[in-house]
């Protein structure tokens, strides 16, 4: 026999169930210790002997429904229990012989639920321009709407309902009316709820039984709109952002008048998902692919702006110092209507005087993180290019980002995460403060299940949180719209000693180029104008290879750490890459940073002797880049494994580079190919990429020996000498400080 019964302390109403045992009649307590009872029958005695094991087995069955304790109150460790005792356990006694009742002052009996109800009401008070509301839920019983969110909230914030705790337990869960009543929750439906409400229900106060959201949880509601059995009630205006999260970026928008480029397809959607975000007042992660042209979306979404009027405050761009050049230098081609300056160097003060003189400011990380100006100044969009700079969230470089006052924020980088969800916060809480809550809950709500214990539903839930404000575009999704050869020059800038290492020696061979020339002439002064080129050239790839005393001990070099960047990347994206070099001792270098960093590599120089086993290796996907010197690899190598190219020091012979590019770029590549050039700014290596362009337009109005000339090279004037050995220019010396902490991450694309 179990009874079902309410336990009154004052105010207090607990529930209990209470055990017997009735032997033809005759009641027994299960505590009684004794083995037979005996009563009387008429005139007789009659003796009762109990069956301990048929009461064993009794109990047992109470304890699988979950009820411990002692036989004349027992209780469930789980109150919400109660509800699924009294319906499904009850009805699995009864059909089991057991006599159950329930005492008419057990209110552990629910309500019939009639319906479900939400509202998303828009906060007509609001402060400020991002649009906010209040959530309500409620149910409809005996015809009466009926508000449990606080009842929900309370539960979540007690620990009391958990995606553990509702995996663990079929049952339904009991939420307290406000007239003490009870309503009935099913498992599915609260784990529905949940998905939305386990990451606003923690800090968010409630205003009058309902949560107060923003902007960023306007996407939640077409999540709890899904839940079956719902009447809704949105007010306008978030009824309208919601249809516009919903819809995304699908309106077109034309590309500015004053862009001086064509956008593939795939740009032009990636500025009107830029332009979007900015309607919504939201912030993103545009993480295309690396040489997809980033960039050019950016500055085109800039001249959007500035067309319409609503540039009135300047951009910032945030940088490694290697980009600023090149940021520069694309803005003032592909945007020229753009007011563009860098703020970097000892002089930058001036920039931030008028602002208002400027509609892109660029400056850098270190910059950043010690320059207050920056952090002072209100920007109209603040763009954190590489912004894989800011994966570490408490590092002062990512805690200044997010002291920016900025109306729009873009981060842009082809890895949002490199090494955990831990990257991928610190990037998205710049973009958007708050979408994913504070670090401790990230790494409660998502982190924890998916790295520890792969959750799926938990990563499921982790990409629609963030699927409207990340754009990634990889080359294999864009192949259609992509040339079958992009060639990019990125450029490196020679700072601090490298520097001066280069104007030294540049000042030296200088003077003896020009003895030489008066003294034997041009004809008889090749092997002088060579080797003096030789020796910049090898300042600009790497000190130590002039065997100069004055540079064996300067282990820095920029363009190392430019490719170093360049190749991590690469390697992050999954991409395979031959990397050319006319120096086999440059190569060694390359070799050992490689296997400092951990990243695995094959090479073909001319001491290789099993070229074909290194070439099958390759192909076969062992290893992601292959180094090959220019001469020993130029020719008789199908490498069309390679989607890359990188030439670390090109030379002006375009032919000799063609020839090498081809090993990649030939038939039988399935997919396009991206040719880097690696050029220092500035230097020699600049100059004869202009020089060779001159020569080849010149080349290609030449009948008959145009080939053989380009096969040859081609010869030196004393203009172009002069040219070649001329001071450093293109940069005013840079921050010395930014250049001690600055990341020299790689440039971006000067298409050819």
């Amino acid at each position: 026999i179990l009874r079902l019964r309410a336990h009154v302390d004052g105010a207090r109403r607990a529930p209990y169930a209470a055990l017997g045992f009735d032997y033809e009649g005759t009641p027994i307590d299960p505590e009684d210790p004794r083995g037979s009872i005996v009563r009387v029958q008429g005139s007789k005695f009659v003796r009762i002997d109990r069956d301990r094991e048929a009461e064993m087995k009794l109990r047992g069955k109470l304890r699988e429904l979950g009820l411990t304790g002692a036989a004349s109150a027992m209780t469930l460790a789980d109150p919400n229990r109660w509800v699924e005792l009294g319906r499904q356990g009850v009805e699995q006694l009864r059909a089991l012989g057991w006599q159950v009742g329930i005492d008419e002052d057990f209110e552990w009996s629910t309500v019939d639920v009639d319906g479900w109800y939400g509202t998303a009401h828009d906060d007509d008070g609001q402060q400020g321009d991002e649009p906010s509301w209040f959530l309500e839920l409620g149910v409809v019983v005996e015809g009466e709407r009926v508000n449990i969110l606080p009842a929900i909230v309370a539960a979540i914030r007690a620990g009391k309902i958990s995606r553990e705790r509702l995996r663990l337990d079929a049952g339904p869960v009991l939420l307290p009316l406000p007239d003490g009543r009870r309503v009935a929750v099913a498992p599915a439906r609260l784990q529905a709820m949940l998905d939305v409400l386990v990451e606003l229900a923690d800090d968010k106060p409630l205003d009058a039984g309902t949560l107060k959201l923003g902007a960023l949880d306007a996407a939640r509601l077409e999540g709890l709109e899904s839940i079956d059995g719902f009447e809704w009630d949105v007010g306008p205006k978030i009824a309208k952002l919601v249809e516009r999260l919903r819809e995304g970026a699908m309106a077109e928008v034309a590309a500015p008048a004053g862009l001086t480029t064509s956008l593939r397809d795939y740009q032009g959607r990636g500025l009107a998902w830029l332009q979007w975000l900015h309607e919504l007042q939201l912030g993103g992660i545009l993480a295309d692919d690396m040489g997809l042209g980033k960039t050019v979306q950016a500055l085109a979404d800039l001249l959007v702006e500035k067309d319409a009027g609503r540039l009135d405050r300047p951009a910032l761009v945030v940088a490694p110092r290697s980009v600023l050049r090149n940021w520069e230098r694309e803005a003032q081609r592909f945007t020229p209507a753009l007011r563009t300056t860098l703020y970097h160097g000892p002089n930058r003060a001036a920039v931030l005087e008028h602002p208002e003189h400027w509609d892109l400011v660029i400056t850098t990380y270190a910059l950043l993180q010690r320059d207050d100006a920056l952090v002072r100044t209100p920007w109209h969009v603040a763009i954190l290019d590489e912004a894989q700079a800011i994966k570490n969230p408490s590092a002062k470089v990512a805690i200044a980002a997010r002291k920016l006052d900025a109306r729009h924020r873009l981060c842009m980088t082809g890895t949002p995460m490199e090494n955990n969800l831990g990257d991928l916060w610190s990037l998205m809480s710049f973009a958007n403060p708050g979408l994913l809550g504070t670090m401790r809950q990230f790494t409660t709500w998502y982190r924890t299940p998916i790295e520890r214990h792969g959750l799926a539903d938990r990563f499921t839930a982790l990409l629609g949180r963030i699927a409207p404000f990340l754009l990634r575009r990889t080359k294999a999704a864009v192949l259609a719209e992509l040339p079958p050869k992009t060639e990019v020059v990125l450029h490196a800038e020679l700072d601090g000693p490298q520097r001066d290492l280069y104007e030294s020696v540049r000042l030296t061979m200088e003077k003896r180029v020009r003895d030489e020339l008066a003294l034997r002439g041009l004809a008889r002064s090749q092997i002088v104008v060579l080797d003096a080129l030789l020796k910049l050239r090898q300042v600009c790839c790497h000190p130590p290879l002039t065997k100069l005393a004055a540079a064996m001990e300067l282990g820095h070099s920029a363009k190392l750490e430019l490719l170093m960047e360049l190749v991590a990347e690469l390697v992050a994206e999954g991409r395979r890459a031959l990397v050319f070099s006319q120096f086999t001792a440059m190569l060694a270098v390359i070799e050992r940073e490689l296997d400092a960093r951990g990243i695995k590599w094959l090479s073909i120089t001319g001491k290789t002797v099993a070229r074909q086993e290194v070439v099958d290796r390759f192909q076969a996907g062992e290893v992601p880049i292959l180094l090959v010197s220019l001469k020993a690899g130029g020719t008789g190598l199908n490498l069309t494994r390679a989607d890359t190219v990188i030439h670390y020091d090109p030379w002006w012979n375009p032919a000799v580079e063609a020839q090498a590019t081809d090993r990649a770029h030939r038939i039988g590549q399935q997919q396009p190919v991206t040719v880097y050039r690696l050029i220092c700014e500035g230097t020699v290596e600049e100059r004869m990429l202009v020089l060779q362009a001159k020569k080849a337009a010149l080349m290609q109005g030449i009948q008959g020996g145009a080939e053989q000339r380009a096969r040859e090279g081609f010869a030196l004037g004393p203009a172009d000498i002069a040219a070649l050995l001329a001071p450093i220019d293109g940069g005013d010396g840079g921050d010395p400080v930014a250049a001690k902490g600055a990341a020299k991450g790689r440039r971006k694309a000067s298409r050819a």
